[in-house]
């Protein structure tokens, strides 16, 4: 047995050095400065008090730099996951009481176990079945209801709790003469602030100079005592192991946002693994370890407090940028988050929610995707259009529907494309002996005594209705001069006894017409299904061919006289 194969930290633990070394603490002490916000942040947009953030930010790092594949992958608190929990626990406990943190808390340990299981039993396949155009269309319309949530805390006004940006806005305006102008001139200082460190790319991280810029002003200035709510007592000292409560009833309440939020996680983590990966040619990312590693991470996390984690798109990020090599960067943020638990946290004792709701407001706007939408609308109406269904089913029915809409979008759209695939009528290429689709090559040969159909896909009980009938089609377009049909199999790669029986029915349909049958490039899996089910025999041998042009010559120079002459007796009869 393999054991590097299941504790990837194996590959390279052994070959560390003093290089590897310098690149990582530099990336772990960037990411670990950056999470500290992004995790008190992260934490109250999941309804859960600012220290969880950091509790969540520790043991699942620990976890996952041991057993994931990705060296650079940041895993810890993330907006999309923060926006789920509040979304789906929000429904069965009161936000940021003690029974949503017992929730919160085992909603991670149930993630963990359903992506534990995901990637034991190699399901890490399944994650396909939502399309690109989906997903964007999600995470554009999750950015925004999460943006929009953190309203209430930029202006400092009360809004209740919704997931339907339509009622955040509507709420917002209703409440705009309660405004508090030094909480909303903080934040907005804040997001510009953190947009132009972002644009100058400065060294140091913008929520972190943002987060002292807050703390320094509304401690300087008093504001705490005008209306600016800020953070507060915040309790030292590490998370304690703690088994979480399990409730068969919670559990069954649970388990639809815990699926929701184990796909949506792995997705957002698989993603920018891969991408990182591909500017790395020293390893390889493997979906079911990095299932089982966030599994892990998730299980573990919730004996020590932590909500549920996963990888995110912007510290992962920063992490490759500042120099990761592997994933002992992580460890250091880890080291980081603990020292700030243990010493630090009596600093953010004065820290403006504002300055949090900034964060969250610039690093979810960020994940708005206009760019797809316009590739979208230039280059396939389809998936630009179930996109945008997505995007506002999500804005405007909810965040669980809008994913549940994606997920029938992106089965429909398989089940469409496979039981209508692609068909194409084939022409000779003049002067040589190739032949193209008619509709996509002009001045194409196309006789009409000839029909060459070419079926692009695997011939079974899905789609053989659709081969019949659009063969049929074909055939009587074709009229009463046609003497000779060709199968061009080609791209068939396969065929159930479904899809033998819709063959065998269009070979009837010919001979019944007195049209002959004909099959070019068939690959030999095929071949073989048609022996054993005798259709080879009662077609003959001599009807198989390996190129389109064999079985036209061969129909021109040796049995087209005795055609004519057989079809016309026949007629005569």
């Amino acid at each position: 047995m393999n054991i590097k194969k299941y504790l990837p930290i194996l590959e390279w633990l052994p070959q560390y050095n003093i290089a590897l070394f310098k690149g990582d603490l530099i990336a772990g002490l960037t990411v670990g400065v950056m999470l500290i916000p992004q995790g008190m942040a992260y934490a109250m947009l999941a309804g859960m008090p600012p220290i969880y953030g950091l509790y969540a930010s520790i043991v699942p790092l620990i976890l996952y730099t041991i057993l994931g594949t990705s060296r650079q992958l940041a895993v810890g608190p993330v907006a999309m996951v923060s926006l789920l929990i509040a979304a789906g626990v929000g429904t069965i406990a009161e936000v940021g009481s003690s029974n949503f943190i017992e929730l919160a808390i085992l909603l991670a340990l149930m993630i963990g176990t359903i992506q534990l299981l995901m990637g034991i039993f190699r399901l890490g396949f399944l994650v396909n079945f939502l399309s690109h155009p989906v997903i964007s269309g999600f995470t554009s319309a999750a950015a925004l209801i999460i943006g929009f949530s953190q309203l209430k805390h930029l202006l400092g006004i009360s809004i209740p709790r919704s997931n339907y940006i339509h009622e955040i806005i509507s709420n917002a305006f209703a409440n705009l003469n309660a405004v508090n102008f030094q909480t909303l001139t903080i934040g907005l200082v804040a997001i510009g602030a953190m947009i132009l460190v972002k644009k100058i790319k400065l060294s140091i991280p913008g929520p972190l100079l943002t987060v002292v810029f807050g703390i320094i002003a509304v401690w300087g200035l008093g504001w705490h005592d005008q209306g600016v709510k800020i953070i507060g007592e915040i309790p030292d000292g590490l998370p304690s192991f703690e088994i979480p409560s399990i409730n068969f009833e919670n559990v069954k309440a649970l388990f639809p946002i815990a699926l929701t939020i184990s796909f949506i996680s792995f997705m957002e983590s698989i993603a920018v693994a891969k991408a990182i990966q591909a500017k790395h040619k020293n390893y390889q990312v493997h979906p079911n370890q990095e299932f089982i590693a966030l599994g892990i991470a998730n299980i573990g996390g919730s004996f020590f407090q932590a909500f549920p984690t996963t990888g995110g798109f912007s510290r992962t990020a920063v992490n490759h940028q500042t120099g990761a090599k592997t994933g002992m960067a992580s460890i250091f943020s880890a080291a980081l988050i603990t020292l700030t638990l243990l010493f630090l946290t009596p600093l953010f004792h004065y820290l403006p929610k504002a300055i949090l709701a900034s964060v969250i407001m610039v690093a979810v706007f960020g994940l708005i995707d206009f760019k797809e939408a316009k590739q979208l609308w230039d280059t396939d109406r389809g998936d630009f259009a179930m996109m945008m269904i997505t995007f506002l089913g999500t804005l405007f029915i909810g965040i669980e529907q809008g994913i549940f809409i994606g997920v029938i979008l992106s089965l429909a759209l398989i089940i469409y494309r496979t039981t209508q695939p692609h068909v194409a009528i084939m022409g000779k290429i003049p002067s040589k002996p190739h032949y193209k689709n008619i509709e996509r090559f002009n001045h194409l040969e196309v006789r009409s005594d000839i029909l060459i159909f070419r079926f692009d896909a695997r011939l079974y009980f899905a789609n053989a209705s659709f081969f019949k009938e659009t063969f049929q089609e074909k055939i009587m377009a074709k009229g009463e001069q046609l003497l000779l049909v060709i199968l061009d199999a080609d791209s068939m790669n396969g065929m159930d006894s479904s899809g033998v029986h819709a063959l065998e029915e269009i070979i009837d349909f010919c001979q019944d017409r007195n049209i002959k049958f004909q099959l070019a490039s068939v690959k030999g899996p095929i071949r073989d299904i048609l022996h054993r089910s005798k259709l080879v025999e009662k077609l003959g041998e001599e009807n198989f061919f390996f190129r389109i042009q064999h079985a036209v010559d061969c129909f021109d120079k040796k049995e087209k006289n005795n055609y004519f002459e057989y079809a016309i007796q026949t007629n005569l009869n």
